[in-house]
């Protein structure tokens, strides 16, 4: 269904035909993928509208403007600046109240999606907006949330590009690039946080972590209702929402707006107003989708499972070989080398510090690989004393505290290869691969090589520390970053393995900060160096554990 201005020429007075733009609308109108755990689908603003308080935020707090605004009122409100913002009743960021009023009535809402079609030089673009009552993120949960996606139709009204929206930023990609039905763009949704995707398997990559998939609710233009919307002040009565400058949620605290959790602008004053009045500026800024990168991001969506296949496979070829060597030779009294023990001699020791390198890094995995401790004095982010900041370790990939009540130290990235199983799958397998090993010489290599691989995720984690600053400066290139943030990045950067600093900053006061290798590290490092001395002695002893059975014979 598309509600517009079926007989009008131009209402909207954009230079396109209003006909022509209703043809558009439907003929790109997007297909919605969303994961299978997504609580919240796109839905009239009404909804929302009914739900809130129409409030000012000012200099001595909130001030209720309306307890009942209608489209009318709220359309009055054209200055950004003047912190006005609809506040839903129903709930807020620290509770799921707006979650469950809208579940309950999911059945009677329905699903609806806002067209906006402009000319933009000799283009045309084709905008599907969308509106959720709630955005459910780790990093910026907010109530309200706005996404879009468009499409590019050169001079002779042929697609060419499409950019999607995600979180402060999106990402372009050209025609033949996008997944499609016809020529209806498939988008894959982010639970929670409804950033929009090319592939299913995309999210991984990147601060937010977004969990995307198919295997949900899948909305296809006759499933929702599709409403074409006019310009700014030049539209139906019942769009004058789309002059709203406020915000589409609460406004909360100045350190709610660092944090993602204030209400997002709508359509027509998103980043400035860029995304509606100048898309193809907007969307040109975005960065591209890139095969290459593609198929990394597939690797990562899927690495469990192909992880297993690989160490199914693996365990059978090691059984296989582990057989002939049995058939052939024989496997020893002792079956693994680790356990030919005997006496006070450099064998012997090879062994014993070999195993306790095993056991040092099955601890390694439960204690924090890397820590930033901070002290913060005075302002919204006072800390009780010593907190953990951030915190890397080999179960929960990288954590962040985000310095609120009832928040704590979260995941903010799993990082998307499992130190933890792969360490712990390459200990099983080493541990197959010195059953039957007839020499120490060889048995030492093993070690040698164990040992070298124990201490690759320190390496990387300090070269990621290294190169901290930079990455992180880059990712916030839309954020306009503090100087003294610059220089706390920088500082931790150029000194990671591990230090502590007194900072003074206009905002925070005195801020005391201490960042390291965390103990996890420091076993891996131990077990590393255990792994690679235990070799050594193997080699240098140079002995038979056990003779084979053709020596025997």
């Amino acid at each position: 269904m598309c509600n517009g201005y079926v007989m009008a020429i131009d209402e909207d007075k954009d230079g396109i035909d209003d006909e022509k733009e209703e043809i558009l609308a439907q003929k790109y109108a997007p297909i919605l993928y969303f994961e299978k755990k997504e609580k919240l689908f796109p839905v009239a603003i009404q909804y929302h509208l009914s739900n809130s308080n129409l409030n000012q935020s000012t200099g001595d707090g909130n001030l209720l403007i309306d307890a009942s605004p209608s489209i009318q009122e709220i359309s009055l409100y054209t200055e950004p600046d003047k912190n006005y913002y609809l506040d839903n009743r129903k709930g807020g960021i620290n509770n799921t109240g707006i979650i469950e009023d809208y579940q309950e009535k999911l059945s009677t809402l329905g699903y609806t999606v806002y067209c906006h079609i402009i000319p933009d030089g000799n283009a045309t673009v084709i905008q599907h907006w969308m509106f959720y009552a709630f955005n459910e993120g780790p990093l910026n949960t907010h109530e309200g949330d706005w996404e879009m996606v468009q499409i590019i139709l050169n001079s002779y009204d042929e697609p060419v590009e499409a950019m999607f929206s995600q979180h402060i930023s999106g990402q372009k990609a050209k025609w033949e690039q996008v997944e499609k039905e016809g020529e209806h763009v498939k988008v894959y949704v982010a639970r929670g946080s409804h950033a929009n995707y090319f592939r299913p398997y995309q999210g991984k990559l990147g601060f937010a972590n977004d969990i995307v998939g198919k295997n949900g609710k899948v909305l296809k233009p006759e499933d929702y209702i599709l409403i074409l919307l006019g310009e700014e002040k030049n539209h139906s009565s019942e769009q004058a929402w789309i002059n709203f400058a406020g915000r589409w949620g609460d406004f909360g605290s100045y350190e709610d707006e660092l944090r993602g959790k204030r209400g997002p602008y709508g359509p027509a004053y998103r980043e400035n107003g860029e995304m509606w009045h100048s898309p193809i500026e907007w969307g040109e800024s975005l960065p591209p989708l890139i095969n290459e990168i593609l198929i990394l991001e597939w690797f990562l969506y899927n690495f469990v499972t192909i992880f297993v296949i690989f160490s199914v496979i693996s365990f059978l070829v090691i059984l296989l070989f582990m057989y002939r060597r049995y058939k052939l030779k024989g496997l020893g009294p002792r079956l693994s080398s680790l356990f030919y023990i005997d006496g006070v001699n450099m064998k012997s020791m090879g062994n014993i510090l070999c195993i306790a390198s095993i056991i040092i890094a099955v601890l390694s995995l439960f204690f924090p690989w890397y820590t930033v401790f901070g002290d913060i004095q005075i302002g919204e982010y006072k800390t009780p004393g010593m907190v953990k900041l951030i915190e890397i370790d080999g179960l929960n990939g990288l954590q962040v505290n985000l310095l609120e009540a009832n928040s704590g130290i979260i995941q903010l990235v799993a990082l998307p290869i499992p130190f933890s199983l792969i360490i712990g799958m390459g200990i099983l397998f080493f541990i197959l691969g010195t059953v039957g090993i007839e020499k120490s010489r060889k048995a030492g290599k093993k070690y040698i090589l164990r040992g070298l691989k124990f201490l690759i995720p320190v390496i990387l984690i300090i070269l990621v520390i290294i190169s901290f600053a930079t990455f992180a400066l880059q990712f916030f290139s839309n954020i306009e970053v503090p100087q003294d943030m610059k220089g706390v990045l920088s500082e931790i950067s150029s000194s990671p393995i591990s230090n502590e600093k007194v900072l003074t900053l206009p905002e925070y006061g005195t801020i005391y900060l201490k960042w390291g290798i965390g103990l996890g590290s420091i076993f891996l490092l131990t077990a590393g160096i255990l792994s690679i001395i235990a070799g050594v002695f193997e080699i240098f002893t140079n002995q038979s554990f056990f003779e084979n059975r053709k020596n025997i014979a």
